[in-house]
């Protein structure tokens, strides 16, 4: 048996050490769902970049003037050198490697689910503003991020220019929440199709309630209006979101 673990690189919170942006979280579900052996590599923000490129992991991301936008997470297969560095990706990947625990991604529906994962990414990465500055950061490089954080919303049109100019007021962030009120009672749609159980499938688990609920976990944590959020549709995503706790171990 082989008892080399899969190295699992995540973002670092402030202490407790803690996974709190929704793409590490889709990948810590994975990685649990399929009782991987694995172990975290806790990488700082401002760290981010550096480490991708010195694990020698090309970025999948751009921002908008064409740079290379270097985010995490990555995985570091150490049994056979394979570095993996998108979430998609890796959920694919440990399907391969685990092809007896549960699919993530079953091979007719790869395509679908791609067009899911986009689906649900533009509902929720509008609305980051109104979370983004209850992401329990670490104290230490805390000003560092804050810094990036500015820089890099310059690129998408942002004039502020300091970090509590960032935080959304008013009639704004009103307008953000609802928007996100929206997309997901249409997102919602998508789920009345189950006959029981919290997943898109029922009681059957697959990569889209993964998808969804990396960013499920990722509002619980940073956003003060979490609770209004879980009853929404009938409390669908509070029952989602709490339905996959059982895979949210952080090891």
């Amino acid at each position: 048996m082989n008892t080399k673990p899969i190295l699992f690189y995540d973002i670092a919170s402030g202490p407790p050490k803690r996974t709190f942006a929704p793409n590490p979280w889709k990948t810590r579900y994975a990685l649990n769902v399929k009782s991987a052996e694995y172990e975290t590599r806790w990488v700082e923000l401002p760290e981010v970049e550096s480490t991708r490129r010195a694990l020698g992991v090309a970025p999948v991301r751009k921002l908008p003037n064409g740079e290379d936008f270097y985010t995490l997470p990555v995985i570091h297969d150490t049994s056979n050198g394979i570095f993996v560095g998108d979430t998609f990706d890796i959920a694919l990947y440990l399907d391969e490697k685990y092809p007896n625990a549960t699919e993530l991604i079953p091979k007719s529906s790869v395509g679908l689910m791609s067009v899911f994962n986009a689906k649900v990414d533009a509902i929720f990465t509008p609305s980051a503003a109104i979370f983004a500055h209850g992401m329990p950061l670490n104290p230490e490089t805390a000003e560092q991020t804050k810094t990036k954080f500015v820089a890099r919303a310059k690129q998408f049109g942002s004039q502020a220019t300091t970090w509590e100019e960032m935080r959304p007021k008013g009639e704004f962030r009103k307008s953000l929440f609802d928007n996100l009120k929206i997309g997901l009672s249409d997102l919602a749609k998508s789920y009345r199709f189950r006959d029981k159980g919290p997943f898109l499938e029922g009681d059957k688990l697959t990569y889209a309630d993964l998808i969804v609920g990396g960013w499920l976990a990722c509002l619980s944590i940073a956003l003060e209006e979490w609770d209004e959020v879980a009853s929404y549709d009938d409390g669908l995503w509070g029952k989602l979101h709490e339905a996959l706790q059982k895979y949210a171990e952080i090891k």
